[in-house]
């Protein structure tokens, strides 16, 4: 059997032209990160965040890049507000829904405030705002790509992380179970499982050096990951390259979770 060029696969397409993509916490670190990637890549990008400072600098300077984006000031734990914005937008073919926090603690030093805010943003508030992105694309008959952003804490136990560990293994649960309902919709979810990434928010973290010792002694390539080892893993999700996954975790960790 001969094999012509006709026969042959090309390589994939990540370019992202004609598609509306919306980035929450996209003020800084990975979401600033994914809002810069998915707009390079051809989307019309909006990046959402509650400092409208921050946003509307980033938006513009994509923009002086030649590319599309604007800014959507959005609390999304204010469920209400959060829903009408997305309501009232033109439906996103891509959600980045990377908004989270945390507040390390050994476990008997956890208040119910830290629980209530970290389950509030990492579990309730971007578990409705995948439901209000998800709702418009159905009343549109649209496709579409959500891609939850969770961590390895999602698959594995830390000490001084419980209440962390415990919202991003709920979002591993509803990333699953979103995945089952909005197949036949052909909206796929998945999620995305960095290790530690060097951002502003965990700076502060590695300025103790027996904390930095501990991680990268679990990374077994050794290093700290910096936001542009994620950003291909996002195109990728984001993108038709990835078009047979969903209900799927993208664990980009060093190696951390492999043993």
């Amino acid at each position: 059997m001969s094999v012509s060029p006709d026969d042959l696969l090309r390589a994939p397409s990540f370019r992202l032209e004609g598609k509306r993509a919306l980035v929450t916490g996209a003020g800084r670190g990975i979401g600033l990160a994914a809002a810069s990637a998915l707009a390079d890549a051809g989307a019309e990008v909006t990046l959402a965040a509650r400092t409208r400072e921050e946003i509307e600098e980033a938006a513009a300077a994509i923009r002086a890049r030649g590319q599309k984006a604007d800014a959507l000031v959005m609390d999304v734990t204010d469920l209400s507000a959060m829903q009408a914005a997305i309501a009232a937008a033109a439906p996103f073919d891509i959600l980045v829904n990377n908004a989270g926090t945390n507040r390390p603690k050994p476990l008997m030093e956890v208040t119910v405030e830290d629980f209530d805010v970290i389950m509030g943003l990492n579990v309730r508030a971007a578990y409705f705002v995948a439901q209000a992105v998800a709702r418009r694309l159905l009343a549109a008959g649209a496709p579409g790509s959500i891609v939850n952003v969770s961590s390895q804490m999602g698959h594995v136990g830390a000490a001084r992380r419980t209440v962390y560990c415990a919202s991003k293994h709920a979002m591993e649960g509803f990333t699953k179970a979103m995945a089952i309902e909005l197949a036949p919709h052909r909206i796929r979810v998945n999620s995305l499982g960095p290790t530690f990434i060097e951002t502003p928010m965990t700076r502060p973290f590695f300025e103790n050096e027996a904390f930095r010792r501990e991680v990268l002694a679990k990374i077994k390539l050794g290093r700290i990951g910096q936001l542009d080892e994620l950003t291909g893993a996002i195109l990728f999700l984001a993108s038709d390259a990835s078009s047979l996954m969903t209900g799927a975790a993208l664990v980009v960790d060093g190696g951390w979770t492999a043993e």
